[in-house]
């Protein structure tokens, strides 16, 4: 278990003051111009070594993708753009951090910004995060009249600005191209990749899109060594992570937790167990609503990390473990989900477009047994055709809790359509 001098947010459930001088006595702007002092490639360097992979979803290793960034300049301006949209269903671990601990994004924003040689950064925030963006707006406008940034920013000799752009609730718009497109005052729509951000991304320039935590970390693993911060988790799976564990749990709760800790330690100590006892788990989906779910009796085990969730055919994601016990509907609850990407769909790729209402639509069949068994395999199949085969991820994320439903709980598809054909309505979902 983490102990609470190695928690980077110390703040998160906003017991203490959120404010610079509150942030300033948990030690955060503490040698900010040293750490800058070291150089771009120490910084980078240090990054590459603590082990930090994004903490968005994909587990991107962050010191890796700063590298791709060019070293030098062709006269265009370097970006860091903040992915602060959190509209993964399930997930709420970012604007825990933007509420009640934001110095550590802006000082870790800061940092990034001059390992990538920007001057500027944007914080893109979900539309929905109203109280979140008046929270971090007041803690950048005390960083700027301390002197934290602007010209000379924390007295390092480096000229950084820091602004906030306002989301309109698109989920697609969580989709680092989407994002800048969005920035730039176009439909949020991903592009085509290559060009690859680092090459061409925000108004043509070479651009880092990174998530709050991955940026919000940075500071402390600078000051603590990244031998610190890679001394939790697995190899390849290293250091702490905010953990959002929602559902069937009996304290639902934001955590901070080291990687790697198993599924029934993290439930146990922080959540006080599963509501009705473990053999009242039915599912867990891991990772945020995109990642496929898992068996109750596969997880009790599981180790929350990005390997092993992989190797069970999901994924660690955002780290919003979603809990569901026996009474839940898992047929009903995936349709929920597969309701939701259709209806987040930008629309750009045919097969995403055309594929998630369809996938919704057999899914309606599913809930009330209205289908015929020989739908569950070409259900599974048609998700084979979409996923894989769009621009961005979206069309993944709607194929896969499908997947997991089919892989995972079959039996109670087919025993619904019987129980539909036999007139033993008791068995059927509520509508």
């Amino acid at each position: 278990m983490l102990k609470d001098e190695d928690r980077i947010f110390t703040n998160i459930y906003g017991m203490q003051d959120r404010t610079l001088k509150g942030a300033q006595s948990r030690g955060q702007w503490d040698g900010t111009a040293k750490l800058i002092q070291n150089g771009r490639d120490w910084i980078v360097d240090q990054m590459k070594a603590s082990g930090l992979r994004g903490r968005g979803g994909a587990g991107f290793p962050t010191g890796l993708k700063w590298s791709f960034m060019p070293k030098g300049t062709d006269g265009r301006p370097h970006y860091l753009v903040v992915n602060a949209d959190e509209s993964e269903p399930g997930t709420c671990k970012d604007r825990e951090i933007m509420r009640h601990d934001p110095h550590t994004l802006i000082e870790g924003c800061l940092i990034a910004s001059f390992a990538m040689g920007a001057h500027a950064a944007y914080i893109y925030i979900r539309g929905e995060y109203i109280r979140e963006r008046e929270a971090l707006q007041i803690a950048i406008d005390e960083a700027y009249d301390a002197g934290l940034l602007g010209k000379n920013a924390a007295g390092s000799g480096w000229d950084f600005d820091l602004y906030v752009a306002h989301g309109a609730g698109a989920y697609i718009c969580g989709e680092e191209t989407a994002l800048i497109e969005s920035l730039e005052g176009k439909k949020g729509m991903p592009r085509m990749k290559p060009p690859f951000p680092a090459g061409a991304g925000l108004y043509g320039c070479p651009t880092t899109v990174n998530n709050v935590e991955s940026i919000a970390v940075v500071p402390t693993i600078l000051r603590r060594g990244p031998e610190w911060f890679a001394g939790f988790g697995r190899p390849n799976n290293a250091g702490t992570k905010l953990f959002a564990i929602s559902g069937h749990v009996n304290n639902p709760c934001v955590v901070e937790e080291a990687m790697s800790i198993t599924f029934e330690e993290l439930i146990e100590k922080h959540c006080g167990g599963i509501r009705g006892g473990w053999d009242n788990l039915k599912a867990v989906i891991p990772g945020g609503s995109s990642v496929p779910c898992i068996r109750g009796e596969h997880m009790r085990e599981a180790i929350m990390d990005f390997d092993y969730l992989r190797e069970q055919r999901s994924g660690l994601g955002t780290a919003a473990v979603i809990v569901m016990d026996k009474q839940t509907d898992i047929i009903k609850a995936i349709w929920r989900l597969s309701k939701f990407y259709k209806h987040e769909s930008c629309g750009q790729c045919t097969p995403c477009r055309e594929g998630t209402g369809w996938m919704m639509r057999v899914m309606d069949r599913l809930v009330t047994g209205d289908a015929e068994p020989e739908e569950i395999d070409m259900l599974f199949d048609v998700t084979k055709q979409v996923e894989g085969h769009t621009i961005c991820a979206l069309g993944d994320a709607a194929a896969w809790p499908i997947q997991g439903l089919i892989r995972n709980f079959r039996d109670e598809i087919e025993d619904r359509i019987k129980a539909k054909r036999t007139g033993k309505v008791s068995a059927v979902a509520a509508e």
